[in-house]
């Protein structure tokens, strides 16, 4: 498997390698961002969860480890205030997702580009002979076509990762929401 790769890298265009390359950095800067993202949604939804169930059972209490409560004071407990709190949560919370988004839908063209110049070079080498086998351009295409693969590769897993967050932020949402109606309601 290391000699097909080393071997695919050293037939390779400068370009095929940069975009390989800008592809790599895409698929780690994505694991990072998901993986700090998933964990620490999840942990402000179970956080958000235990102030809600204390909120329903015992009522507001600003000591309450909950980013809502710490966001207004116990004097003042308004409607709107409350809504720009949870604006306010949402947003510190979605930071960062939108690169998920950027991901997903770059690295296929990012691909497609290394593929049409690797195109171009195999048919740039071939230019010279005025017959070509099939056996001699199948394996520079599909050697082209490797780029677009790993676009697509990389996309997928963005896509899903970015749907992930943006469910998980939904939840944290949701949750910030009945928080606030209940602290209102029980004012």
């Amino acid at each position: 498997m290391l000699g097909l790769i080393s071997n695919y890298i050293s037939h390779s265009s400068a370009i095929t390698i940069i975009v390989l390359a800008l592809l790599s950095v895409y698929f780690i800067l994505l694991f990072w961002i998901f993986l700090y993202k998933f964990f620490d949604l999840k942990e402000m939804i179970a956080r958000e969860e235990n102030a809600l169930e204390f909120i329903i059972a015992r009522g507001f209490n600003p000591n309450v480890d909950s980013k809502l409560c710490k966001c207004i004071n116990d004097a003042i407990r308004s409607k709107e205030l409350l809504n720009a709190c949870e604006i306010s949560i949402v947003k510190d919370a979605s930071k960062g997702v939108s690169w998920l988004s950027i991901i997903s839908s770059t690295s296929p063209f990012i691909g497609l580009f290394g593929t049409v110049i690797g195109i171009l070079e195999s048919f740039a080498k071939f230019s010279g002979k005025s017959k070509v086998a099939f056996g001699e351009i199948a394996p520079a295409i599909s050697e082209a076509l490797v780029a677009t693969a790993a676009g697509i590769f990389v996309a997928i897993f963005a896509y899903t990762f970015h749907q992930i967050i943006v469910r998980k932020i939904y939840e944290l949402n949701i949750l910030l929401k009945a928080e606030s109606d209940i602290i209102v309601t029980k004012g």
